[in-house]
C-alpha cells in the first residue's frame, strides 16, 4: 500500500512539472533575432524561449512549389531545429527516407532528423540544396567540406560532385591535407588524386603547414600512401622525359631516312641523283636543316681517304644511315639510297647477332615517322603518300 502510494505520488510531480513546462512555453517572452552576418540565400529567425525547447528556424524555401506546412524536423549541434517537408527530403535521399519512414512510439509525436558534427548553417545549406539544387559560391567556401560530408553520409550525388567541383578549385597548399583526408573518407577518387598532385608538386611548401604536422603525428599511414605516390610520380616524370627524348631521337632518324630518300631521288642544294641535272640555283627543301647536314656528310663519305677498319667517325654514321635505311626500305629493287639493295643481300646470307637491335630500332624509326604523318594534314599526307608511290630510282648519287 505504501509503495502504490509512492508511486502515485512520483507520478503527480512528473505530471505537474509538465504542466508548469507547457505554461512557460505559452507564457514565454519570445525574442526574434535575426542573423545580420549570415552569408546564406536564406532568410533566417531564431525565436528564442525561456525554456530550453530546440530553437526553430524559418527557411525560406527556393522553390516555386506551393508547400505545405512542415511534417519533419531537423535538429541540429547548436540546439536548433530547422522544418522540413518529409517528401522533398526523401525524395532527395535515400538515407533521409529510412529516417522518415521509421515507425513513430506515438502517432501525435513529431518526426525529428538528428543532424550533428557540422554547424547549424552548414545544414541549412544542405536543407536548402535538396530544395532547390543549387548552392552558391559563398557557401561553397565557407562549409564545402562539411556539405560533401553531408552529401556523402546522406547519398545525394548531385550535391557531392558540386562539392568535389568547388572543392578542386579552392585547393591551396594550407588546406590541402584536410581535403585529402576528407576525400578518402568520402570516396571521392577525383579529388582525392587532384590533392595529391598538388601536395607532390608542392612538397615543400605543405610539409611546412599544421595540416602536415598533424598528418605525420596521427595518421601514419596516409604519410605513407603520400610519400610513395611522391616517389611514383617522380619515377613516372623520369620515365616521361625519357620516353620524349627517344621519340625525339626516333623523328629525327625517320627525317633523316625522308632526306636521304629526297636527296637520291630528287636531289637538294648541293647533292642529287648521279644520272640528273641538277640546277644551281634550286630553292632549299622543307626540311632543309636536316638535309644540309645530311649533304655535308654524303660529301665527306665520298671523298674521305679513309676506308674500311680505319673508317673515320663520320663515314662510319653514314654507313649506319646508310644500313639504317635498307631495314625500313620496302623497295630494294627500286630503291635510289646507295648500297641498299646489297646490305638486304647481305642480311639475308648473313645472319648476326646484331640484327635483332637494328630490326627493333627500324621498327620504332617506321612508327614515328607513322605518328608524325599522322600529325600532318590530310593534303600534305595525301602528297607524301603519292611521292613515295611514284618515286623510281637510281643507285647513286652526285656532288655540285
Amino acid at each position: 500500500m505504501l509503495v502504490f502510494q509512492l508511486v502515485q505520488g512520483k507520478k503527480a510531480e512528473l505530471v505537474e512539472e509538465e504542466r508548469q513546462k507547457e505554461k512557460k512555453v505559452k507564457e514565454g517572452v519570445f525574442v526574434d533575432q535575426c542573423h545580420a552576418n549570415d552569408s546564406f540565400p536564406f532568410s533566417t529567425v531564431e525565436k528564442l524561449p525561456i525554456s530550453m525547447a530546440p530553437k526553430t528556424i524559418a527557411i525560406h524555401y527556393q522553390t516555386t512549389r506551393v508547400l505545405p506546412e512542415p511534417d519533419v524536423f531537423i535538429h541540429t549541434s547548436h540546439g536548433t531545429r530547422i522544418p522540413a517537408h518529409a517528401s522533398i527530403l526523401a525524395s532527395m535521399s535515400p538515407v533521409l527516407e529510412n529516417f522518415i519512414d521509421r515507425p513513430r512510439k506515438h502517432r501525435s509525436s513529431e518526426r525529428i532528423i538528428q543532424i550533428h558534427g557540422v554547424p547549424c548553417d552548414a545544414v541549412t545549406a544542405f536543407v536548402g540544396f535538396l530544395y532547390s539544387s543549387r548552392c552558391t559560391e559563398e557557401e561553397m567556401e565557407k562549409y564545402g567540406m562539411h556539405l560533401l560530408a553531408l552529401s556523402h553520409v546522406y547519398l545525394v550525388p548531385q550535391l557531392k560532385q558540386r562539392c568535389i567541383k568547388g572543392l578542386t578549385q579552392l585547393l591551396t597548399t594550407e588546406n590541402v591535407v584536410d581535403v585529402l583526408q576528407l576525400a578518402r573518407l568520402c570516396d571521392a577518387p577525383d579529388l582525392y588524386l587532384r590533392c595529391m598532385k598538388l601536395l607532390s608538386n608542392n612538397f615543400k611548401a605543405v610539409e611546412a603547414t599544421e595540416g602536415w604536422k598533424f598528418l605525420v603525428n596521427h595518421d601514419p599511414w596516409l604519410e605513407l600512401d603520400i610519400l610513395r605516390f611522391i616517389d611514383e610520380h617522380e619515377t613516372r616524370k623520369k620515365k616521361s622525359r625519357r620516353h620524349r627524348l627517344e621519340q625525339g631521337l626516333y623523328a629525327e632518324l625517320s627525317e633523316a631516312m625522308e632526306c636521304l630518300e629526297h636527296i637520291c631521288t630528287e636531289g637538294c642544294t648541293h647533292v642529287g641523283p648521279y644520272d640528273a641535272e641538277l640546277k644551281k640555283e634550286r630553292r632549299p627543301c622543307h626540311r632543309f636543316p636536316t638535309c644540309e647536314a645530311l649533304q655535308v656528310l654524303i660529301r665527306h663519305f665520298a671523298t674521305c681517304e679513309k676506308r674500311g677498319n680505319r673508317a673515320c667517325v663520320r663515314c662510319k654514321r653514314m654507313w649506319q644511315l646508310f644500313r639504317l635505311h635498307s631495314y625500313v626500305c620496302y623497295q630494294p629493287d627500286s630503291c635510289k639510297v646507295p648500297f641498299c639493295r646489297q646490305f638486304q643481300v647481305r642480311m639475308e646470307q648473313e645472319k648476326r647477332n646484331d640484327d635483332p637491335k637494328w630490326k627493333l630500332l627500324a621498327r620504332k624509326v617506321a612508327s614515328a615517322k607513322v605518328m608524325s604523318s599522322l600529325s600532318l594534314p590530310k593534303r600534305k599526307r595525301d602528297e607524301e603518300i603519292r611521292g613515295t608511290i611514284n618515286n623510281p630510282g637510281i643507285r647513286s648519287f652526285k656532288l655540285l
